[in-house]
């Protein structure tokens, strides 16, 4: 070793000696351990919750998943859209409400829920004492289908993910899922809504509740009563969570 490399070493332990027993002198019996600032990487969709709470992972953010959703063109339905309906409300909600697809006012403000059958959620919300910000509320598609009709299985296979991944970044403690169209996704199961409506079922460990869409009940007015009922349900389970 270079004579002068071990006299700059044999002062530098020196000086660290002289600041401990300082500290000792001080009072001090022991130093803080330095604190691991890497970032935990995100957890993949569908991890086992044990390694969030192990701190193995982190879940994603739903800004992260807005990021990385972009200026979406992984299906035709970008070529039609004029804006993406990601989702809104509360990132900590206890429930998420999942729809079928924007519809024209939806695409026009970016936003789900806004037209008139929009309305008729926010007034579903009230009777449950909830409101949007209490909630989030997204779409299983986040573009539009021309002329509102059902998405096209390789339109699904190229937005699904992003609702799996809100879901997991979520994790509500409730699913309320509006529509056919929207309970067989996320259940992989084609019975009609008549028979999934009103009847717990689970994704990914999160009970589900399927009942109609807002905009059935304006054309089945009727319906409203049987909808009133899976709403109560969920009520409950949110008040034996909180217990």
């Amino acid at each position: 070793m270079p004579q002068k490399l071990y006299r700059d070493l044999c002062e530098a332990a020196g000086q660290v000696r002289g600041l401990l027993e300082n500290l000792q002198l001080l009072g001090a019996r022991e130093l803080p351990w330095p604190v691991d600032t890497l970032p935990l990487r995100v957890c993949p969709t569908g991890s086992d919750a044990a390694d969030l709470v192990a701190g193995h992972c982190r879940s994603e953010t739903l800004e992260e998943i807005r990021a990385d959703l972009g200026d979406c063109c992984r299906c035709l339905l970008s070529q039609g859209r004029e804006h993406i309906v990601f989702g809104c409300g509360n990132e900590n909600a206890r429930v998420v409400f999942v729809g079928e697809a924007p519809g024209r006012e939806e695409d026009k403000q970016g936003i789900p829920f806004v037209g008139e059958a929009g309305r008729l959620l926010d007034r579903m919300l009230f009777a449950m004492g909830l409101s949007r910000e209490d909630v989030y509320i997204c779409n299983v598609q986040k573009c539009r289908p021309p002329g509102n009709r059902d998405p096209q299985p390789d339109e699904i296979m190229a937005c699904e993910p992003f609702l799996a991944r809100q879901l997991a970044a979520i994790r509500p403690r409730v699913i309320v899922t509006l529509g056919r169209f929207a309970a067989q996704v996320l259940l992989k199961d084609q019975e009609a809504i008549s028979r999934l409506r009103g009847q717990w079922r689970e994704y990914e460990g999160i009970p589900l509740m399927p009942t109609y869409h807002p905009a059935y009940l304006l054309r089945n007015p009727a319906t409203k009563r049987e909808v009133w009922e899976d709403l109560k349900l969920v009520m409950s389970r949110l008040r034996d969570s909180d217990a």
